[in-house]
């Protein structure tokens, strides 16, 4: 019997032109967000821009990131946003009405039982964008993120809150 060689199967048009859909859209819309103003040509530079870096870029994903629960995941994101919102408040009143003496900043090691990276990723990004919190850096073996809190009094507590609200809902999204 003849060995026939394998062909690798064509991906379709469209999987071509968007091999990350989602964040093609997620990139037309920041970028709608970005110019502050909706027109014809804002948006056609946003659509390229949407097209061009995922497909530009799409050798470095040699894997889709896999989400096990869209609806989750979108409940992770609105959480996020009122977090964001919470916290910009109260980094307000700390920097209107608190004497710097009276800050406890600190530095925290949150141990991670997330293993996928993106999710990682994922909750380093949410720690930084929540105002008074920064994720500073990943250790060599992945399991720990350095952290650093404007006010924690309690370190332990902080952890434990970055674990509980955020890395939870993380390991419920991603496999």
């Amino acid at each position: 019997m003849a060995h026939v060689p394998a062909q690798t199967a064509r991906p379709p048009l469209l999987r071509r032109w968007f091999p990350h859909p989602l964040l093609s859209l997620a990139l037309t819309l920041i970028w709608l967000l970005l110019i502050n103003s909706f027109s014809a040509g804002g948006l056609l530079v946003g659509l390229i821009l949407g097209i061009a870096i995922p497909r530009l870029t799409s050798n470095f994903w040699p894997d889709r990131p896999k989400i096990r629960h869209y609806g989750k995941a979108l409940r992770y994101i609105l959480l996020v946003i009122g977090d964001i919102v919470v916290a910009n408040i109260q980094v307000a009143r700390i920097i209107l009405f608190r004497p710097v003496a009276s800050l406890h900043t600190c530095w925290v090691s949150v141990p991670l039982s997330l293993t996928n990276p993106e999710a990682i990723t994922v909750l380093a990004g949410t720690i930084t964008m929540t105002p008074g919190t920064v994720s500073c850096d990943l250790s060599a073996d992945g399991r720990a993120l350095l952290v650093h809190c404007l006010d924690a009094p309690d370190a332990e507590a902080a952890v434990r809150e970055m674990k509980d609200r955020y890395e939870s809902r993380l390991q419920e999204i991603f496999p």
